[in-house]
């Protein structure tokens, strides 16, 4: 059932150059593209906006030592490895199960959701189109995406529930960067005070 997914899925590549093209770009992009939305949210946003983009950050880098974890107990080899599949881009031939690509991208999402909606449903959905792309490209089956949303949601749930082990860490982060700008800022305003 999961090659046959894979192969309805994957088999849509290599119809149309500028699909192929874009799911490449998802699929190798992506995560930067997070990354990316994080570093602005965190520069632009107040401390509620920080705090929630040091959970979304710290959650994905959670998931994804659970999915090292994870690929010490079981490997399932990639779909190019068991079966003849033309890849989109080349790849080691490392543990298929789950997709650390779509385990960080859904685990931000996630993570982003249980505290800003309206952000972490677009982000969601990107999250989304990297599994998908996974998939396209030949680099994934469908169900180590499905492990990957699973890894993501257990993961962020488990986060949400401990604040009061996480919460010191990102407050004391936050006032790190707090003091370190706050400094900054002050000095460049009593030096163009002076001048």
């Amino acid at each position: 059932m999961n090659y046959e997914l894979f192969k309805s899925i994957h088999n849509l590549s290599g119809h149309s150059y500028a699909l192929d093209t874009l799911m490449v770009f998802i699929t190798n992009k992506a995560i930067y593209i997070l990354a990316l939305v994080l570093l602005v949210l965190w520069i632009f946003g107040g401390k509620p906006m920080k705090r929630a983009v040091l959970y979304a950050g710290g959650t994905g880098v959670i998931a994804l030592v659970v999915n090292v974890l994870i690929a010490q107990i079981y490997y399932e080899p990639r779909p190019f490895v068991t079966h003849h599949v033309q890849t989109l881009i080349p790849h080691a031939a490392d543990s298929s199960f789950p997709s650390d690509h779509s385990t960080g991208a859904f685990t931000i999402a996630i993570a982003m959701w249980y505290r800003y909606k309206k952000i972490g449903i677009p982000l969601f959905i990107l999250a989304l189109l990297t599994g998908f792309s996974r998939i396209w490209a030949g680099l994934h089956y469908p169900f180590d995406v499905v492990g990957s949303l699973i890894v993501a949601i257990v993961v962020s749930y488990v986060i949400v529930k401990l604040p009061r082990l996480f919460d010191p860490i990102v407050n004391w982060i936050i006032s790190i960067y707090d003091s370190i700008f706050n400094k900054r800022s002050r000095s460049d305003k009593s030096k163009s005070s002076r001048t």
